[in-house]
């Protein structure tokens, strides 16, 4: 009797152990993912790529794993789920608790308006009541360029627009150009490209607006090549412009901690506050909707609602004198 009983505690206390081993494992494993990503090859399926993309969600393994430990009463596993949440709180804990100054110079909103969008009037009020001093967007056809027109000309006299990409702004725009960031082999009519300068109260500041190639997830991986190589020359083209200041908005078809975009984010600084997630708009999990800045602070991003298009409009505070 006394031999079964023994046997049984050794058995809970093996499947104890097995427990904590697990939870610590997988704790650890998932704060190594958080600060490590970078070390995830991408060779195969774009693998890395696919975990920046989604990266800020490895913190809602914490409190599952928190949960575990607190149902199995595993002092071990509840220690051990401090390694991801000091390695999230690194990462991201100034995007979740940061304030932005109360202070700025710009508004940009930015939004891909989608092709598709069966209501442009409506959706152009909603860019417009976000106040933005400058509104750019993506995806604007022919068909739907006039109603942009009708409704943010008024408050922003002055646009560019080049091709599916387009800037309206309440000052005066200058050295307006196209921006060629098409991959090999794609027509010539695939323009999504701008530069102009914009003559703000505070000083001049060069915006590009962009829109990148689209990415495709599926069972071979991550589809990124063309959206890779476009960022690589619109990081280029960047690198090479001789402004003091200068903003980047547009759909880059990636987050910020996406490798894949190292090319153009990495001579820029990205906002110090907000998720601002707002890609799908059904269900924001990403932002690949951006406003970066060089030589200037892109002190917040926030998103707005829901409008016609499956991405969510963000809007950027930018100051000028940083």
């Amino acid at each position: 009797m006394v031999s079964q009983v023994v046997r049984a505690v050794r058995g809970e206390l093996r499947s104890v152990r097995r427990w904590e081993y697990g939870l610590v494992v997988c704790a650890v494993g998932v704060a190594g993912l958080l600060v490590l990503h970078s070390a995830v090859p991408n060779r195969v399926g774009r693998l890395g790529s696919v975990l920046e993309t989604f990266l800020p969600w490895l913190g809602v393994a914490v409190p599952l794993l928190g949960c575990l430990a607190l149902l199995k009463r595993s002092v071990v596993g509840l220690l051990a789920c401090l390694a991801p949440t000091l390695a999230w709180l690194w990462m991201f804990g100034a995007l979740w608790f940061g304030s932005s100054p109360d202070s700025h110079d710009l508004t940009v909103v930015q939004h891909n308006v989608a092709d598709d969008n069966s209501d442009p009037s409506g959706t152009a009020r909603a860019l417009l009541g976000a106040r933005g001093d400058l509104v750019a967007v993506q995806e604007l056809t022919p068909a739907a360029r006039g109603a942009y027109e009708d409704v943010l000309g008024g408050s922003l006299p002055h646009r560019a627009v080049h091709g599916t990409v387009a800037l309206w702004s309440a000052y005066p725009l200058s050295d307006v150009r196209a921006v060629d960031i098409r991959p090999a082999g794609f027509p010539d009519g695939w323009q999504r490209g701008l530069r102009a300068t914009v003559a703000a109260p505070e000083g001049e500041v060069a915006v590009y607006v962009a829109h990148l190639p689209s990415i495709r997830l599926g069972a071979t991986g991550l589809a990124s090549a063309a959206r890779d190589e476009s960022a690589a020359l619109l990081g280029a083209r960047i690198a090479d412009d001789p402004a003091e200041r200068l903003l980047v908005v547009g759909d880059l078809n990636g987050t910020v901690q996406d490798r894949g975009l190292d090319p153009l984010t990495s001579q820029l600084s990205a906002p110090d506050s907000g998720f601002a997630f707002s890609w799908p708009a059904s269900l924001p999990v990403a932002r690949i909707d951006h406003v970066l800045g060089k030589g200037v602070e892109v002190t917040e991003v926030s998103a707005l609602g829901s409008t016609g298009s499956d991405h969510l409009p963000v809007v950027g505070r930018v100051r000028l004198d940083s």
